[in-house]
């Protein structure tokens, strides 16, 4: 995961009704939008559904149902050229993206065709493939090598939807025939040992992908190494390192190579459900109305992330569909949301207080309302009366949706932006937020930044490890990988908390907001 900034370079039209039909499909751990046919919203739903339900099947790992805010959504927009204009610069080659954020995670992808037989397109290869890392983040604590998280992924995104109601997992990796034959090729050890892989000076285009998955493929289905690959993990989990680990449990690593040459060339197997044998719970799917409609294009910008520039734009165009839908909650909600991002906290209040009093339930108007409130408070003579004030609107939230994690994050906050250390409550409000949004890594960080305060360096080391380890994790990474390696190395006495702190900060910039992993056209 890296962060970046979304700079949206083309405005997207406002349609009419006439030329669009936007629905909406709720499932458990999904919502996705599209301007497509009941059919075929229903039918990329139910797959989603089949995917994470075979996926919590074979890894053994049955995720709770996410409370409705912390499901993915899955915005599915025209075409790849739709998402690029959407993500901004840097977007070349990028067919999709994902945002893990507590606030509500989001993917943007080009209309997938989910009706057909045999391997998906790309545009669906590279969805799955994140949100095998949404689901194994959501799984386990365990910081993985980075061979591990994304053979893994490659291995669970390799899928086929070979009749409806069924899916098969573990299918060859044909998008990774070029990588595997042409590129070149990235060896066993450098695989499992992270340090070989970056001292061998490997840029370019290199097999690491297409390798990540043969290996993961390979100790899946070969008998021989059958058990293998939970050993190492069991190895990692007890503190032993990378090339430590994989030299118990593998051996050696020349006779390793040997034996994925081999095994590329033979037939593969792979993991099958047939229809019936997998639950994919309700699938509700439902036409937006005239009002949602119009919004809808202008949502999707704003939940992205714009800058000033941008939100001043944003805004002046969600107004004017305001203006023409004023009894809309849901415009309402999503002018609250536009007034917010262009600095307008009392405008953003207005219209979040209009919404609330046409649907009471309408999650994101307290959402902007408390955001809002917060910003202002800031400002506040009585810092504590107002914070105090800007929590009603997420205690609100709380009572309609016990789990959702914005309540949670801000009543912490509520000490933390004033400079009050924070009660063992709201510390304890944090602690579960990270349970129910764990892909969420600012949440980690600010439990670990609350630890290495009271110098509590074990607590510290916990929440920074999966962010150390993060193979997409850029600068957070490093800095949270240098204080680990300090932590291990022994580090006690006065003042050791806010060294570590200053390490952190230093190697580092932040943004919790704006956290975005790209799909690339061949995931990279």
């Amino acid at each position: 995961m890296r962060a970046i900034r979304l700079f949206l370079l083309l405005a997207l039209l406002v349609p009419t009704a006439a030329h669009a039909e936007w629905r909406e499909a709720s499932s458990a751990n999904f919502v996705v939008y599209a301007d497509d046919s009941e059919k075929n919203v229903r039918r990329f739903s139910e797959q989603l559904e089949l995917y994470h339900s075979a996926m919590e099947v074979l890894t053994g790992n049955e995720l709770p149902v996410p409370s409705p805010s912390s499901r993915l959504t899955v915005f599915v927009v025209k075409n790849e050229r739709e998402v690029r204009r959407l993500l901004g610069d840097g977007s070349r080659y990028v067919a999709g993206y994902y945002s893990p954020r507590a606030a509500g995670s989001i993917a943007v992808v080009p209309r997938v065709q989910a009706a057909g037989r045999g391997q998906p397109d790309m545009a669906m290869i590279v969805l799955l493939h994140e949100y095998a890392h949404h689901f194994m983040i959501s799984s386990s604590t365990m910081a993985m090598p980075r061979w591990l998280s994304e053979g893994g992924a490659e291995f669970f995104a390799s899928a086929e939807f070979p009749s409806a109601g069924g899916i098969s997992l573990g299918m060859p990796a044909r998008h990774r025939v070029g990588e595997l034959l042409y590129a070149r090729e990235v060896k066993a050890k450098d695989l499992l040992d992270p340090r070989a892989y970056s001292d061998g000076g490997r840029k370019g285009f290199d097999s690491f992908y297409g390798r990540s998955w043969l290996l993961y493929h390979y100790l899946t289905f070969d008998e021989g190494r059958r058990g293998q690959m939970q050993a190492y993990l069991r190895l990692l989990a007890s503190g032993k390192g990378g090339l430590e680990a994989a030299t118990e449990a593998f051996g050696d690593f020349s006779r390793l190579d040997r034996e994925l040459d081999r095994y590329l060339q033979k037939r593969m197997y792979a993991f099958t459900f047939k229809p019936g044998q997998l639950d994919t719970g309700t699938i509700s799917v439902r036409e937006l109305d005239a009002a949602e409609t119009a919004v809808m294009p202008l949502v999707i910008r704003s939940r992205n992330g714009v800058n000033s520039e941008q939100a001043a734009e944003l805004v002046a165009e969600v107004r004017q569909v305001a203006e023409m839908f004023p009894d809309s909650p849901a415009v309402l909600a999503a002018l609250a949301e536009a007034e917010f991002d262009a600095g307008e906290n009392g405008r953003a209040i207005e219209a979040a207080d209009k919404a609330l009093a046409l649907d009471g339930k309408r999650l994101n108007a307290y959402v902007q309302k408390g955001y809002a409130l917060f910003r202002q408070a800031n400002e506040a003579d009585d810092l504590t009366a107002a914070y105090n004030s800007a929590m009603a609107p997420f205690t609100a939230l709380n009572r309609i949706e016990n789990d959702h994690p914005l309540p949670l994050i801000y009543y912490y906050r509520s000490f933390a932006d004033r400079g009050e250390h924070p009660a063992d409550l709201a510390v304890q409000g944090l602690e579960r937020a990270v349970q129910l949004a764990p892909f969420d890594r600012g949440l980690r960080y600010d439990l670990a930044v609350y630890h290495l305060n009271a110098d509590n360096f074990v607590e510290a080391r916990y929440y920074l490890l999966p962010i150390a380890y993060d193979p997409h994790g850029g600068r957070a990474s490093d800095g949270a990988r240098r204080v680990v390696e300090r932590i291990d190395a022994g580090i006690e006495g006065a003042g050791a908390g806010r060294e570590l702190l200053t390490l952190l900060s230093s190697a580092q910039d932040r943004d919790d907001d704006e956290d975005v992993e790209d799909l690339p056209a061949e995931p990279e």
